[in-house]
């Protein structure tokens, strides 16, 4: 059973909107997460190495939400908030104490438009909800002119391969009902696309990989689609470059030389690696016709 914490601000203000996230405003209905992703750049020795057990619902985040939006509403100040920054919206709680979906209301209520990331298929749930803000959303006045979608929802992948996500992502929706929701969801006429963040070196980031991921991702009907490279932190046990190790080594045992490599000296992978994966990246986006983000600037 998770914590019951409160905070003291639930709408948290970027201080630059994210060109693929296009985030005006971040919010975390939770804190920790049960999805246990080995990868996750939150690990460490605040939530320890079993995040699960972790987990806290801000119990006061819709009262906060509701005087928040209410200002910002008040003062024109619209603009995309992000659901989640540092955790996912959908974890396995919330089908008990549908934080999200109150939130999702509010959102609403007060006609801001939200961008919805998850690795769950549970967001199959508020399409009702989401089909209304999509409506009725005002939009930042900069981005007018670009787009006229008030819900934008992402769906992150690091692999198609539920027994590799198993290794990873032990929490998470497997890929398998992730893609089906996926599907649903631009079926349903949502604006749809896809975080392949991070891709795992040798193992989904192979051409091969690759390939069967952009041609799935295409056969559904994506609108856009970006990537992302690993990052891994830390020498603790609960931190997320232990951890992954740990799981090269029981799992994968020929590549532990290869990864200890690779992030020998810093926690993202080498220069020469990365500009030879954008580059990559950039042709598959151009060969698929599928744009590598959700708007252009």
């Amino acid at each position: 059973m998770p914590n019951q914490v409160a905070v003291k601000t639930i709408l948290n203000k970027s201080k630059k909107r994210d060109k693929w996230f296009l985030d005006d405003y971040t919010l975390n209905p939770y804190s920790g997460c049960s999805f246990n992703c080995l990868f996750c750049y939150i690990r460490g020795s605040k939530y320890g190495e079993h995040m699960e057990r972790s987990v806290s619902i801000k119990s006061n985040a819709v009262d906060l939400l509701e005087k928040q939006l209410f200002n910002k509403s008040k003062k024109e100040e619209y603009g995309i908030i992000v659901l989640s920054s540092a955790t996912d919206p959908y974890l396995h709680f919330e089908k008990e104490y549908g934080i999200t979906r109150e939130v999702l209301k509010l959102i609403l209520k007060y006609r801001f438009p939200v961008h919805i990331l998850t690795r769950s298929n549970l967001i199959q749930r508020d399409f009702d909800l989401l089909k209304e803000i999509d409506q009725k959303a005002i939009l930042p006045s900069d981005l007018r002119h670009k787009m006229n979608r008030g819900s934008i929802l992402t769906f992150s992948f690091s692999t198609l391969d539920d027994e590799l996500a198993n290794v990873f992502e032990p929490g998470a929706t497997p890929p398998s009902k992730r893609l089906e929701a996926l599907s649903n969801s631009i079926n349903e006429g949502f604006l749809s696309g896809v975080s392949m963040m991070p891709l795992l070196p040798y193992l989904s980031d192979t051409t091969e990989s690759l390939n069967h991921m952009f041609q799935t991702f295409k056969s559904v009907g994506v609108h856009y689609l970006f990537p992302a490279t690993l990052t891994l932190f830390g020498n603790q046990p609960s931190d997320s470059k232990v951890l992954t190790f740990r799981a090269i080594e029981k799992h994968y045992p020929h590549l532990l030389p290869k990864y200890q490599k690779l992030f020998a000296t810093h926690h993202g992978l080498p220069a020469y690696y990365q500009k030879a994966f954008y580059e990559k990246m950039k042709q598959m986006s151009t060969a698929y016709q599928i744009p590598d983000c959700i708007i252009e600037f």
